[in-house]
């Protein structure tokens, strides 16, 4: 199930910040994506079931990644992904619709700083689009994103219900950031 971002956010198919490029996923991704996405830590972190080979992530890419606001997280200077960046509208009861970003990245590349920069330089544009609210969540086991969630200024709303698309339903800890100026 593809999940869409609010259209009128005006978001850039290609993008950078300070260490990151971020681009669209391609179906010529199908290896690199199973490279990481294969690995039994990022997944179900993420409510996502490990690929099990090229053609599962290919599948992936054609019905889930592929779209207009999900983009593959490169290193600049290269062009092969390392993770995934995305925004959707999102399903928590309380969001009514807005923003909601999602992210993962590999495991060699956790603790660095990247998905912190990439989640605020979407943060930032959300907000330049006009969104008042912006939401990112995690589980409660995954610290890592939690930690992401909190260095971004993001701040704990409630606690819902979630099914990933791995068909768990498991608890999940929504968090909230606002444009300046506005209420959250």
């Amino acid at each position: 199930m593809k999940r869409q971002a609010p259209a009128e956010l005006g978001l850039p198919a290609v993008w950078e910040t300070e260490r990151l490029r971020l681009r669209p996923w391609r179906e010529e991704d199908a290896a690199e994506l199973c490279r990481w996405a294969r690995d039994p830590e990022v997944g179900p972190a993420a409510g996502w079931l490990p690929h099990r080979d090229q053609a599962d992530s290919l599948n992936v890419l054609r019905n889930v990644l592929i779209n207009d606001s999900t983009w593959a997280v490169t290193l600049r200077g290269s062009d092969a992904p390392v993770g995934s960046l995305g925004v959707f509208s999102t399903d928590f009861s309380q969001g009514n619709g807005e923003p909601e970003i999602g992210y993962w990245i590999a495991k060699p590349l956790w603790g660095q700083g990247y998905i912190p920069e990439a989640v605020r330089a979407l943060t930032a544009r959300c907000f330049a689009g006009g969104a008042a609210q912006v939401w990112c969540a995690h589980f409660p086991e995954n610290s890592k994103s939690r930690r992401v969630i909190e260095k971004c200024g993001f701040r704990y709303r409630a606690t819902e219900s979630f099914t990933g698309s791995d068909g768990i339903t498991r608890l999940c800890l929504y968090y909230v950031i606002e444009r300046e100026g506005g209420e959250a």
